[in-house]
Parts: structure tokens; sequence; C-alpha cells
């Protein structure tokens, strides 16, 4: 597809974008400003209880971040003036109906303006509290979706899900719609409305007998697990998000769909520049973890693949497959987006990597020290790494096993 032709589909567009403060969303907010500033209205819908709250969310979550630095030196003093122009704050909640909308006036608006819908709000906690994780990647991505249908000429709706709701079934994972109901075990009786009754009457129980916030948090992150587990899926993250999938491909009607299926989101390639990230994701915890010195060690094969993805590819990723799908008619067309194919990363890559980036640029610790590592020790199975941490803690090997 032309770049000018994608340019010319988002001149004069509005678009909603819901989780504005997550990591994608502030990528596409900053790239569609960037490469076409024509466009009429991005909607930005974030959790919070009024406007106020919103625009404190979103100068502090959003603006304020240095990604946002060449388009600030693009457009100088009138940046302010853009967002003012070009933003509209959506205060709200993807976890109720209507998507918590307070302002009838705001509601209205959308409604009759929309020309896409994205949805990129989700938690991606891997063990998230089941009522929230249902609330968020399940009945979320259905709200929204049912937001999105009344909408007087909306041209496409663009579900951003994750690559790992296949869970871990080995082999080429296809790009295909889970049936209502579908589980990755084989199991039966994956009923949503079920679902939700189980997690009410869960979380019922416990505040009529009085638990603490924390044993009802930790109750619900033990209940998604064990749901999750019982059908075939690794952790409540994927569980939620593949039941959102089913709920999308089953309600769209004559909606336009795209589900794009990011693998593991790293930081930037290229745009807006190289190198950029938001805290500690996903498998940035391990880079963390052995610059610091605290990681000597990991279990796993050094000739397997990880499958990561740079944020601003998977942002190119939806937006060519928004403008493709526009004028497409009703339909669910799903993109996994990875890069385990064409340019794998393997572990081995990751132990050569981590090695030459710390020992060229070593991590300064709280005393103004460089912190030294060495190649980290990769083991191939249980028994190996028993026998290492027996070794290396003088511990004796019975208290592995």
């Amino acid at each position: 597809m032309e770049l000018g032709s994608i340019l010319q589909f988002l001149e004069n567009k509005s678009i909603l974008v819901t989780g504005a403060t997550g990591f994608l969303a502030k990528i596409f907010l900053e790239k569609i400003l960037r490469v076409q500033p024509n466009v009429k209205k991005l909607y930005l819908l974030l959790r919070a209880a009024d406007a106020k709250v919103a625009t404190h969310r979103f100068h502090n979550e959003v603006i304020a971040k240095d990604l946002f630095r060449v388009l600030k030196e693009k457009c100088g003093t009138n940046l302010n003036s853009i967002f003012s122009e070009k933003t509209t704050l959506v205060p709200g909640d993807i976890s109720l109906e209507n998507l918590g909308l307070k302002d009838s006036n705001l509601k209205e608006e959308m409604l009759k303006e929309l020309d896409v819908v994205i949805n990129l709000a989700a938690t991606t906690n891997f063990d998230e509290r089941y009522d929230v994780a249902l609330g968020i990647n399940t009945l979320g991505a259905k709200n929204v979706l049912n937001f999105a249908k009344k909408c007087n000429k909306l041209k496409v709706f663009v579900h951003v899900s994750t690559a790992y709701v296949s869970g871990e079934t080995p082999g080429l994972s296809l790009e295909k719609s889970y049936r209502m109901g579908e589980t990755l075990n084989g199991t039966s009786g994956l009923d949503i409305d079920v679902e939700k009754k189980v997690m009410e009457q869960e979380l019922n129980e416990l505040q009529a007998e009085g638990a603490t916030e924390d044993e009802i948090k930790l109750a619900m992150k033990d209940l998604g697990l064990k749901r999750a587990k019982m059908y075939g899926w690794p952790n409540t993250y994927v569980f939620t998000k593949a039941m959102g999938e089913m709920l999308v491909d089953d309600l769209k009607e004559n909606l336009s769909v795209v589900t794009i299926r990011p693998t593991i989101v790293t930081s930037t390639y290229k745009e807006p520049f190289s190198g950029w990230a938001e805290g500690i994701r996903t498998i940035d915890s391990l880079a963390v973890g052995y610059g610091k010195g605290r990681l000597t060690c990991f279990l796993g094969d050094l000739n397997a693949v990880i499958d990561a993805i740079p944020a601003d590819m998977v942002v190119n990723a939806i937006i060519v497959a928004m403008v493709a799908h526009a004028k497409q008619q009703s339909g669910n067309v799903i993109y996994q987006v990875g890069s385990s194919l064409r340019n794998p990363l393997r572990y081995s890559d990751l132990q050569d990597y981590g090695y030459r980036y710390f020992t060229k640029r070593p991590w300064i610790n709280k005393d103004g020290k460089p912190v030294r590592v060495g190649k980290i020790n990769v083991m191939d199975s249980m028994a190996s790494f028993h026998r290492y941490m027996a070794i290396r803690y003088m511990l004796p090997l019975k208290v592995y096993y």
C-alpha cells in the first residue's frame, strides 16, 4: 500500500482510540499527528471520572512523555494548539455500557462523526484479578464493539489483541477466529456469561465474609488463573483476551472488523526515534535484572525463538490494516504481527546482545560504580538448573528435589 493513499485516507477522518494513556496508544497518537496533521479529530478515551481528571492524566501520562519531542521540534509553539484542535478527551470506562460516557452531547457527536474505532484498552498483567481482566479485556471489547455499531458512518473497527491467545500450543499459529466456547484443550463448557457469574459469585461471597481487600485481590487472581488453566490457557491475560476476541467476532454483524495480534511488544525501532520505551515491559525485566548483576542464569533453549516486535511496527500495522479494510464488507480479518518467521530472535541472540551491551555500557549502581556482568548461563533442563543453583549457593541438591 502506498504511503500517499494512507495519508489521504487519514485526512479529515475522526478516530476513537480507547486506552489512550497506554503504550501503543501514545505511539499511535504521535504518529498520526506527525504524519497527517489534517486528521479531523482524535477522540481519546481514558479512564477518568470527569474532564478535569482526564485532562490531568493526559498532560501527565501522555503529552509530558519524551515520545513527543520530535513532534514538539516540528511544531514548536503551535503544539498545544494542535492538541487542543485535533484531540478531544473522552472520560469513560470501557468496562461499562456506552463506555461509561456521562456527557450526552459528546456521545452524540461521536456517534455522528466517527469513521474509525480502535480498541487499544487492555490490562496486560498475566495474573490480573479476574474481575478486572474480565471487565476490561473481555466485556470491555464487547462494549467498545457495541458502541462502534451505533456509529452512523463507521468504516472499520480495529481490535488489538495478542498473538498469545493461542496459548502454549506448539507449531504454527493460524490467523483464525475463535468460535464462542472454543477452548485450547478441548474442554467443553466455556460460556462467557457463566464466567461472569462465577466471578461475581466468588466476589460477593468474599465480601459477605468480610474479607480484606488484599484477601479479595489474591482470591480474584487465583480464580483467574484457575479458570484460564481449566480451558487450556496459561494465564488470565491471554484467556480474557481470547474471550474478548470471541465476543467481537460473534457480535460484529455487518461491521468491517480487523483484529491485530502482536507478539511481545518492545521499544520503538525508528519512529519517532529508536529505543523509546515506557517503564519495564515484557522482556525488559530480563535485561534490567541482568544489567544489575542479579540475573546470572536462565532456563531455556538457546535455539528457541522469542517473538518480539517493535512498538512502532505494530502501530504501522494497525494503520495500514485500518485503511486496507475501511471499505470492505462485513467480516473479521486477523493479522498476527511478529518477527519469528522473517527475522527470528533467538535466546542465544539475547545472551550475546546483553553481554555486549552491558559490557560496553555497564549499569551504574547506587554507589556510582559500574556493574560488571558475565555471560549469562543458560540451562537446558531443570536438572542442570538445580545443579547450578546448588553449586553457586552451596546448597544440598536435596533442597531442589
